[in-house]
C-alpha cells in the first residue's frame, strides 16, 4: 500500500505586523514519515511563537518534488533552508531543540 505523499505546501501568516525582519523558508521533507511530520509540526510551533506574522514557511516532499531537492543539493532530510534574512543557513533534523534552531535563526527566545 502506497503512503500519501503531500506536495509541496506554504504557510504564510499575514497577522498584525511585528517588528523585525521577513523570514522565507524551506522545509524538505520525506512524505509522511514520523520524522518529517514531527518536523513541519516542531517548526510551525517555532514560528509561531517567535516569528508570529513574519514569516513564510514552504514545506517540500523531495517524494513529489526531487528537482527542488536537487537543486538545493539536500542529502539529508529533513532539512529547514533559511533564506531570508541573510545569510542563508541549513538545519538537518526534526528540529526539536528549540534552542539551536532559534539560534541559527538569529531569534531571540521569548523570555
Amino acid at each position: 500500500m502506497k503512503r500519501a505523499r503531500p506536495g509541496p505546501t506554504a504557510v504564510s501568516r499575514k497577522a498584525s505586523p511585528s517588528p523585525g525582519p521577513k523570514y522565507v523558508l524551506r522545509l524538505y521533507v520525506t512524505g509522511t514519515t514520523p520524522r518529517s511530520v514531527q518536523a513541519i509540526r516542531n517548526l510551525k510551533k517555532i514560528c509561531e511563537e517567535h516569528l508570529s506574522g513574519r514569516y513564510n514557511l514552504e514545506v517540500v516532499d523531495i517524494y513529489q518534488q526531487p528537482v527542488l531537492a536537487k537543486g538545493e543539493q539536500i542529502i539529508a532530510v529533513p532539512t529547514l533552508i533559511k533564506r531570508l534574512p541573510a545569510p542563508l543557513r541549513r538545519f538537518v533534523g526534526d528540529m526539536s531543540d528549540v534552542d539551536k534552531v532559534l539560534l541559527g535563526l538569529d531569534v531571540q527566545p521569548k523570555g
